[in-house]
């Protein structure tokens, strides 16, 4: 499939990996160990057109598909799960929502802004007391003259503290439950809207991420993105193409993984030979190599169903589960191949395997992907 990538995705390809070896690859281990955003190196992708990818050319961005954004997330993630994250939720997350639900003075105002990465966007849904049963959340619209105003709190948000404009989830008509959610757009400085930094996490440290809180916070009517109630409706949607960019971001680690013991590997010498000569560690290689390539088969299935307008949930919960689990346990199997040195920061491959995990949470739980899977395999 990879040899299959049409010449202007192999160029993004190419482009992105010149840039992460000058301006990510020796900075990376720095800015996860002070929980650091690099926003000049963001800054510096929204320059390159990367945090516009999929945003229409009418308003700034590129109009690439979703095949290509799997391609520059994986390169990202080959040097730095967190940087890769911020790509993928800026674009996949509140970006999407906006620019597939938004009306057209919303994409006119908010697009241009989020396709230079002058602003960063932020999709708030997940709640302290709610996360895979996201259609329990508690925080809540309430219609006042021509105003809406939210009270609630949102959790783990990604680019919760850094975005300037947030897409937030909020329940309008309790007793409809599922269709009684609606989406609202939500500007950093609004009053009563504070954000908390959560710092101590075990991977993607640094990747933004923040608790929200909404406070008798008065919007305007305006601000309702998309039909009333249909908000929980479109997260579905927004949530199995973030699956694939989830996916594609689990094989960029697979990969780094996969590439960084090998060349430890060759180096290492271990009774007087190379440990690259060990069986054992031959067959850790070849299981991390066969499953990287499935992975990306699966995510790049994915990612041109996609593309191509065919039903994709399947596809999207088989590449996110398969490719999570296959990069966690390349991962491990590279900290073992590095020994002692693994479990220091000396080496990239404790940082992998940090990163990895989240793969298998966020954007649904391995359980939900497969929960999905059958459920869409019984339909027939």
């Amino acid at each position: 499939m990879t040899a299959a990538l049409p010449d202007s995705h192999r160029a993004l390809q190419a482009s992105l990996r010149a840039f992460c070896e000058e301006r990510v690859k020796g900075q990376a281990r720095a800015w996860d160990h002070a929980e650091r955003l690099p926003m000049e190196t963001v800054q510096a992708l929204g320059e390159l057109g990367v945090l516009g990818m999929q945003i229409p050319e009418e308003y700034g961005g590129a109009g690439l598909d979703t095949l290509a954004v799997a391609v520059a997330v994986e390169e990202l993630a080959r040097y730095d799960g967190s940087l890769a994250l911020t790509v993928a939720s800026h674009n996949g997350l509140g970006t999407s929502h906006l620019r597939l639900f938004g009306n057209p003075a919303q994409k006119q105002r908010y697009l241009p802004l989020l396709a230079t990465g002058e602003y960063l966007g932020a999709w708030a849904l997940t709640e302290p007391g709610s996360g895979s049963d996201a259609a329990a959340m508690k925080t809540t619209a309430v219609k006042r003259g021509d105003s809406w105003v939210l009270n609630g709190s949102k959790m783990f948000i990604t680019q919760g503290t850094v975005a300037q404009v947030f897409v937030v989830l909020a329940v309008t008509s309790p007793e409809k439950r599922q269709k009684g959610i609606s989406a609202f757009l939500l500007e950093k400085g609004t009053p009563g809207f504070s954000q908390r930094a959560i710092h101590g996490k075990l991977g993607m440290r640094s990747s933004d991420t923040a608790e929200l809180i909404l406070e008798n916070v008065a919007i305007p009517e305006k601000h309702l993105i998309g039909e009333l109630g249909m908000g929980f409706i479109n997260t579905l949607q927004i949530l199995d193409k973030g699956r694939i960019t989830i996916a594609a971001l689990a094989v960029g680690l697979h990969r780094g993984a996969l590439e960084e013991s090998i060349r430890y590997a060759r180096d290492r010498q271990a009774f007087g030979k190379s440990i690259a000569t060990f069986q054992a560690i031959r067959w850790m290689l070849a299981d991390m190599k066969t499953e990287l390539e499935a992975a990306r088969q699966l995510v790049h299935r994915a990612a041109v169903r996609a593309d191509s307008g065919r039903p994709y949930t399947r596809e999207a919960s088989m590449a996110k589960l398969f490719a999570s689990e296959a990069a966690n346990r390349a991962c491990n199997r590279a900290v073992q191949i590095h020994g002692g040195y693994g479990y220091t920061r000396e080496f990239p491959v404790e940082r992998y395997l940090r990163d990895a995990k989240l793969c298998e949470i966020g954007e649904g739980t391995s359980e939900i992907q497969r929960t999905i899977i059958a459920r869409e395999l019984l339909k027939a």
